[in-house]
C-alpha cells in the first residue's frame, strides 16, 4: 500500500487539513493518508494546552474522517508523549505500516523553508518523499532538497484563525467538519458558550450531547427516507418549532427532534401503519381503522423508540398528536403542532397565522387556538371528516380563559 502522514496540532482540525489529505490522495495516487496528531509540536511548544486536550483533539479527528477508508488516525506521538520529532514518527510507522516503498511525508509551504533545520532532516529524506503542498503560497518553490508539490488551491483557514473566531463569537462553524463543530459545541472548547437564550432551557431526559447525536440519527433518516418535498416540510416544522420553544421557554432542542421526526411515518402503507401505531397501546379509532394515514403520527412515535432509542415522552407525543391532537396536549406537542400547520413550506397559509406567531403581544396558548380552529375550518371547507379527537381538543381549547 502506498500512503503518505500528514501530522500536526489538529487543534482543531479543519477543512483545510482535510483538503490536503485529499489533494494528496488526489494529485499522487496514494491510497491513504495517516493523520497524526501531536502531543506536543516541536514548533509550538510555547502552545498551552496541548497535552490536556489530546483526547478532544483525536475524538474530533475521527469524527472528521468517518466513513472514508482513504483516511485514518495514528495516535503514536500522544502514546509516546514528549515532544512530537517527525523521525520518531517515521521510524515508527514506517515499522508497523510495512509500506510499499518510501511513504510520503505532507509538508505546508510554510514549513518548507525552515525544513533543513528540522531534527535529524537528513534521515527523515531517507525515510520519506517530502510532498509539499501550498498553505500560503500559490505558486511552486524552489527548496534545496528533493520533494513532490501539490498544485493545490490555497484555503485561507488555520487552527489558531477558528480558535480566536470561537474565543469572541466569531463565525466559524463552516471552517469545520459538522460533526467537529457539535464535538466543539457538546464540550466548550476553546472557550465557546452558548448564548443566555440557547442554553436557558435543558433538554428533557438527557445531555445536550446525547439530543445533538439523537437528531443528527433521525434527519439523516428523515432525508433518506421521505421525497425531497416532505423532507423540507419535516425540516421546517423542526424550524419553526424551535423558534416558538425559544421564544416561550420551552425545550427547543426537543422541538426539533420531535418537528424533524414527525413524518417519519408518511411513507408506511396502510397496513404497516395499523399494525406499527397499535402496538403504542391506545388502540385505534374507527375513523384511524377507516383512514389509517391519521395514523403516521403515531406510527412515527413508534419508530422513533424502537430504532432511534428515544423515550422522551415529551417528544413521543408531540409526534404522535401531531395530525389529530389531543386534550391531553403539552407546551411541546402543541409547538410541534402549530409548526406542521404553518411552516413556510405550507401553501394557502393565511398570512395573519404566521405574523401571529412572532408578534411581540401574542401568547402560546392563542397561538395554538388560532392554528386549531384554522385547521378545523380548512377541513370543514374542503368536506374532509374531522376526528373526535380534534373535535374534542378544540371543544376543550374553547372553554379555556387565554
Amino acid at each position: 500500500m502506498k500512503f503518505a502522514i500528514l501530522g500536526g496540532s489538529f487543534n482543531p482540525v479543519h477543512l483545510g487539513h482535510l483538503f490536503l489529505a485529499d489533494a494528496a490522495l488526489s494529485f499522487l495516487g496514494y491510497d491513504r493518508v495517516v493523520l497524526v496528531p501531536a502531543y506536543r509540536s516541536p514548533f509550538k511548544l510555547a502552545a498551552k494546552g496541548m497535552e490536556e486536550s489530546a483526547r478532544d483533539r483525536l475524538d474530533m479527528l475521527a469524527a472528521s474522517i468517518a466513513g472514508d477508508p482513504r483516511l485514518t488516525i495514528d495516535d503514536c506521538e500522544i502514546r509516546r508523549k514528549g515532544v512530537s520529532y517527525t523521525v520518531d514518527t517515521l521510524r515508527d510507522i514506517i515499522r508497523r505500516y510495512l509500506p510499499g516503498g518510501k511513504p510520503g511525508l505532507i509538508i505546508g509551504d510554510d514549513l518548507a523553508a525552515d525544513f533543513p533545520g528540522w531534527h535529524k532532516s537528513g534521515e527523515i529524506l531517507e525515510l520519506a518523499d517530502i510532498i509539499i503542498a501550498r498553505r500560503i503560497h500559490s505558486g511552486r518553490i524552489s527548496p534545496p532538497y528533493p520533494c513532490r508539490q501539490i498544485t493545490n488551491e490555497v484555503m485561507e483557514v488555520s487552527s489558531a484563525m477558528v480558535r480566536e473566531r470561537i474565543a469572541r463569537g466569531g463565525a466559524w462553524r463552516y471552517l469545520v467538519p459538522a460533526a467537529v463543530r457539535l464535538i466543539i459545541e457538546d464540550r466548550g472548547l476553546y472557550g465557546f458558550a452558548e448564548t443566555t437564550a440557547a442554553s436557558a432551557v435543558p433538554p428533557s431526559g438527557a445531555g445536550r450531547d446525547s439530543v445533538r447525536k439523537q437528531i443528527l440519527r433521525v434527519e439523516e433518516a428523515a432525508r433518506e427516507m421521505l421525497r425531497p418535498a416532505r423532507f423540507l416540510h419535516s425540516r421546517n416544522t423542526a424550524l419553526l418549532a424551535w423558534d416558538l420553544c425559544r421564544r416561550f421557554g420551552l425545550d427547543f432542542q426537543a422541538a426539533y427532534l420531535a418537528g424533524i421526526a414527525h413524518d417519519l411515518g408518511k411513507p408506511l402503507g396502510n397496513e404497516e401503519l395499523l399494525k406499527t401505531a397499535e402496538t403504542d397501546g391506545a388502540g385505534l379509532s374507527p375513523a384511524e381503522r377507516d383512514k389509517p394515514a391519521l395514523l403516521h403520527g403515531r406510527a412515527a412515535a413508534v419508530l422513533l423508540g424502537e430504532r432511534f432509542g428515544i423515550h422522551n415522552r415529551d417528544v413521543l407525543e408531540a409526534v404522535a398528536w401531531h395530525t389529530e391532537g389531543n386534550v391531553e396536549m403539552g407546551p411541546l406537542a402543541k409547538a410541534v403542532f402549530i409548526a406542521d400547520k404553518i411552516e413556510v413550506s405550507r401553501e394557502n397559509v393565511r398570512p395573519d397565522l404566521r405574523r401571529l406567531c412572532f408578534a411581540e403581544d401574542a401568547e402560546f396558548d392563542r397561538i395554538f387556538f388560532a392554528v386549531l380552529e384554522d385547521t378545523v375550518a380548512w377541513l370543514r371547507s374542503g368536506g374532509i371528516e374531522i376526528s373526535e379527537k380534534t373535535l374534542r381538543l378544540l371543544e376543550k381549547t374553547r372553554g379555556e380563559d387565554f
